[in-house]
């Protein structure tokens, strides 16, 4: 296995608990990319109805056991859309009465029943909400840290961390006129797509996306935010919204006549909460090969502006600035590709990471026979 991001873990856990031995490669003393800089949420409510939804919803039931074995916190607190203008509600009505035909667990809510869920929700203007019980939070820095030691403990999987993989030769068996492989590796490199298999990568259409994110202190007395929150700008940025027909396109049009700025860094406002209580606050998306190193101030005030409409909470001080970077396909929700005989690449699952990764590496693992 070729890293130890939450993907390359999810597959080495699936391969292991088939009874295979397993040894994991990361370049890196531990996993630093985008499993370690992200919200930490399971969000099956966000990802496109049909296929994917289920490989979500299969991925959280999988979250929630490997979570509870290995002892590691989670807030399976669900989630909430709340919404301040007409036309966010409109689209948020129109997913509370359609998306239950498709598989999700949802229901709009009134400005009174979103307020008895959550105390974070600003009341002022509220026209409601979508409330979702499926939605899980994990604090993601603290279960990449956690999980190899769960894996190395109850699967016997070796971490070769600090260790770079530049080339892929597998052993053979031979017997007469008959070869087999004696191993198998898939490579869940991220965003890497220069140390292995380059050419197919160049080839591929892959990009990469950079999100600016942030953090608040922990926040003080136990202040629980209760359910993982998004804002109507979200709305039109996850493809489950995708069959608000009636709705959508028309909320899209004003959001980029009126709030440009948010388009052009399609930005689109979430929070959710860590283990110590901290906030986490994001994000934007700027999309390219060559990645801007220097964060743009513009950016986190325009999601600060927006989060400030929504959120009450204790301490919006900002502790920690970074950014992270996710592999992502224009049109697929994943990329696996054959690189060589018993070499897989699994990656692009662009922002849903820790929401797809187990489902995706259950169904890999399945596929590759391992």
């Amino acid at each position: 296995m070729v890293g130890a991001g939450i993907l390359g873990l999810a597959h080495a856990y699936f391969a292991a608990k088939r009874g295979r031995s397993v040894v994991v490669f990361e370049r890196t003393p531990r996993a630093l990319g985008a499993s370690v800089r992200n919200f930490g949420m399971i969000w099956p409510i966000g990802q496109r109805a049909g296929a994917v939804h289920q490989m979500a919803m299969r991925s959280r039931q999988l979250w929630q056991e490997i979570l509870d074995a290995s002892g590691s916190p989670y807030r399976p607190n669900g989630s909430l859309h709340v919404v301040y203008h007409q036309d966010e509600a409109e689209v948020a009505r129109e997913f509370a009465e359609r998306a239950p035909g498709f598989g999700y667990a949802c229901t709009w809510l009134s400005p009174a029943d979103v307020l008895r869920k959550s105390q974070a929700v600003n009341p002022e203007g509220l026209l409601g909400g979508i409330w979702s019980p499926t939605e899980l939070t994990v604090d993601p820095r603290d279960i990449l840290a956690r999980l190899p030691a769960f894996l190395t403990e109850k699967f016997g999987v070796q971490f070769r961390f600090g260790t770079a993989v530049r080339s892929i030769q597998l052993p053979r068996i031979e017997a007469g006129s008959d070869i087999w492989l004696a191993a198998q590796a898939i490579v869940c490199g991220g965003d890497d797509f220069e140390t292995l298999y380059p050419e197919l990568f160049a080839g591929s259409a892959i990009d990469r996306c950079k999100l600016q994110m942030m953090r608040t202190a922990p926040q003080k007395n136990g202040w629980e935010l209760g359910p993982a929150l998004a804002a109507g700008l979200t709305l039109r940025f996850y493809p489950a919204f995708e069959i608000c027909t009636a709705t959508l396109p028309k909320y899209k049009e004003r959001v980029a006549r009126e709030l440009a700025d948010y388009d052009r860094w399609a930005i689109h406002t979430l929070v959710s909460q860590t283990a110590d209580g901290a906030l986490t606050l994001g994000d934007s998306h700027e999309y390219g090969l060559a990645v801007d190193v220097f964060n743009k101030t513009e950016i986190d005030e325009l999601v600060l502006q927006n989060v400030r409409t929504f959120l009450i909470a204790p301490d919006l001080s900002i502790a920690q600035r970074w950014y992270g970077v996710y592999a992502k396909h224009p049109d697929k929700s994943w990329v696996a590709i054959d690189a060589a005989p018993g070499v897989r690449i699994v990656t692009a699952v662009g922002g849903s990471g820790m929401t797809l990764s187990f489902g995706l590496a259950e169904q890999m693992i399945g596929e590759m026979n391992i």
